[in-house]
């Protein structure tokens, strides 16, 4: 587990999880966070069958107030770190794994607000098309899922107070 919440979050969570997990926090942005947890997952394990990339973060912007820091780093995080976070997985990749990349409905589905975090999954979704031709001589799979809204305190945070049904 990889993680930007604050160490307690971190450790709450895999304390929750129990067995077989080491938690580390970091920021997929920052390149030596994900140098730091591929060292780890070296050291405890060698290497790696699967991985699950689920870089996403947002802030509602509307076209008019779209910043500069605003699209830095909603790209940073949610393009920036899952594309790091595959390529620096795949040395320690068996052939034959599998990648699964969290993208999302909003890659596809138009909401007001949601231009800049849309487009950073429409970029996921062409990642996984990219890389699964790029991958089929070692036989790794990449797929993406592209759930909707679902209720959690997360998404109560990212989209403040939008109705339910504006998400849909």
């Amino acid at each position: 587990m990889f993680s930007l919440q604050a160490p307690g979050e971190v450790d709450a969570a895999v304390k929750q999880i129990g067995k077989n997990i080491t938690g580390v926090q970091g920021d997929v942005s920052n390149l030596a966070d994900l140098d730091r947890l591929y060292g780890k997952v070296k050291e405890q394990k060698g290497s790696i069958d699967i991985l699950f990339a689920n870089a996403g973060l947002g802030e509602l912007a509307s076209l008019e107030t779209i910043t500069q820091a605003h699209f830095e780093k909603t790209f940073n995080v949610n393009v920036k770190g899952l594309l790091f976070t595959v390529q620096k997985a795949l040395p320690l990749f068996h052939d034959g794994g599998s990648i699964v990349l969290n993208a999302s409905t909003a890659g596809s589905k138009a909401a007001d607000g949601f231009s800049v975090y849309g487009a950073t999954k429409a970029a996921v979704r062409s990642f996984t098309r990219s890389w699964a031709a790029e991958l089929k001589h070692r036989k790794i799979r990449v797929n993406a899922i592209s759930p909707g809204p679902i209720d959690t305190p997360g998404l109560r945070g990212f989209v403040g107070g939008l109705a339910q049904s504006e998400l849909q």
